[in-house]
């Protein structure tokens, strides 16, 4: 006996809307322009008030607050479903495809009902949560979009300054209760609305695509993959960003926060690891114990090396690969202790971005590598053979963002420099900016030798970040996303 006329009717109807959503959701990914550059923070903010004058039915500015030095901080809110979704990009201010993303998706909600109705949230879209930091970062936005221009424009935040690192948190001996404004903007609205789903919209520098989620979803994680392989970007199959996440799938993690980190430290050091963590705890920790929010991060890379995707085995042990890099990292960080002890007594902004942001990396990264190298030298997993993404993450990946801080150091000091009135102040700081610039081109000249990277264009980030975002809204509204 065959399937009843009523099954057939739902299982057709079901078809008809499947499709109806691929076809919607090819035509929004169709629909992303050809970016040449990034926008900066003024344009982000005037785009986003032009769409709720084009749009006053469907989308409102919603004032949250302003940053530390006095920006506004504005949501887009757009639509009225029943469940909200927060969308916020520049979590850290030199991860700006999310903004771009964000850019086009309220314009693309805004104008589109058809999108509203398939994704039926209330959405609420921040497109830049920290402005101050994102400023510093502007100078690379438009490139060229090569290694050392981005190495020499590059800022971010100490921990305890980091929008996504600063929700309170009690945990064993960790107690911070010290959220930023920029914050506290993000609390209001999850206090005040529970999202559904949660999009913190973060990017790395350089590697591969890898996502974090709140638990599994099987059914789209070769769906991810399949997302950013169409878009010709690797995934990231070397070494995870910590020893301690745990693993759902290639490149698809489980989301860790403090609390992971934390538990990590106070296995592998003998100090209170609460000595060591300079902020508190990240969005997507406070938003599932708010309102058990679903979250997902998609990281990206603005440029690949085909060898972040090589699973073939070395001739060498994971454990000789890390312990090599975090061999290279000590001698980076020393490098950078004693020539911030010589410009520290010139300095007169002590209080400068730069400075602060090196001062506590210069009390934590030598704490991290210890509890690193421990966890190397303990692990059994890292007795097996390194593949080649794990050895060309650890030995190349690693050197490329040490040399980021070694940039805002020059940074620091070209700033100090142009600011100094006294002869000799200014004759001490020439030379240890001259130093410090000559050392930043010999190891991005030699980074660039040793790479075969390529850029990859902006659109085709924005399309996988937008791509893994509409997977899973629509997956958490019970319907199908695939």
């Amino acid at each position: 006996m065959g399937p009843s006329p009523r099954r057939k009717w739902h299982e057709a109807a079901r078809r008809c809307v499947a499709l109806a959503w691929h076809e919607l959701f090819e035509d929004v990914l169709d629909g992303v322009p050809d970016y040449k550059r990034f926008f900066t923070v003024n344009e982000l903010g005037e785009r986003a008030m032009e769409v709720a004058r084009r749009h006053p039915t469907v989308a409102t500015i919603v004032e949250l607050g302003s940053s530390r030095s006095g920006r506004p901080i504005r949501a887009l809110r757009i639509g009225s479903g029943d469940k909200a979704a927060l969308l916020f990009g520049c979590p850290h201010p030199n991860e700006p495809i999310g903004a771009m993303m964000l850019d086009y998706l309220s314009e693309r909600l805004a104008s589109d009902a058809e999108l509203r109705e398939a994704l039926d949230y209330t959405w609420y879209i921040v497109k830049c949560i920290d402005p101050d930091g994102t400023q510093l970062n502007e100078g690379w936005f438009a490139g060229p979009f090569n290694i050392e221009t981005y190495v020499r424009n590059f800022y971010r935040p100490p921990g305890f300054l980091q929008v996504e690192w600063t929700f309170p948190i009690d945990y064993k001996t960790l107690h911070f209760s010290r959220p930023l404004p920029e914050t506290k903007c993000l609390m209001k609205v999850i206090d005040g609305e529970r999202p559904a789903f949660l999009y913190s919209l973060h990017n790395a520098g350089f590697g591969g695509a890898y996502w974090y989620i709140t638990r599994p979803v099987p059914k789209l994680h070769a769906r991810l993959h399949e997302i950013a392989k169409r878009h010709g970007i690797p995934l990231a199959l070397g070494e995870p960003e910590v020893p301690y996440c745990e693993k759902f799938a290639e490149a698809v993690y489980g989301l860790f926060g403090v609390k992971d980190t934390y538990d990590y430290y106070e296995k592998h050091m003998d100090k209170d690891p609460a000595s060591l963590i300079s902020g508190g705890a990240g969005s997507d920790e406070y938003a599932y114990a708010r309102a058990g929010t679903f979250a997902l991060v998609c990281e990206l890379p603005y440029y690949y090396d085909p060898r972040i995707e090589d699973t073939s085995p070395t001739d060498r042990t994971r454990r000789d690969t890390v312990l090599e890099s975090l061999e290279a990292s000590e001698k980076a960080w020393e490098f950078i202790r004693e020539t911030y002890a010589e410009l520290r007594p010139l300095l007169r902004n002590p209080s400068s971005p730069f400075a602060v942001a090196i001062d506590d990396n210069l009390k934590h990264v030598p704490a991290s590598i210890e509890a690193e190298r421990k966890w190397a030298t303990t692990a059994e997993d890292t007795l097996r053979p390194a593949t080649g993404a794990e050895a060309f993450d650890s030995l190349v990946v690693r050197r490329f963002y040490n040399e980021l801080s070694i940039g805002m150091l020059w940074r620091l000091c070209r700033e100090e420099l142009a600011r100094a009135s006294d002869p000799r102040t200014s004759r001490v700081l020439g030379d240890i900016e001259r130093e410090l610039d000559r050392k930043l081109s010999l190891e991005c000249s030699a980074l660039e030798a040793e790479l075969n990277y390529r850029v990859v264009p902006i659109r085709d980030l924005v399309r996988v970040q937008l791509a893994s975002g509409l997977l899973f809204a629509r997956h958490l509204l019970g319907e199908d996303a695939v």
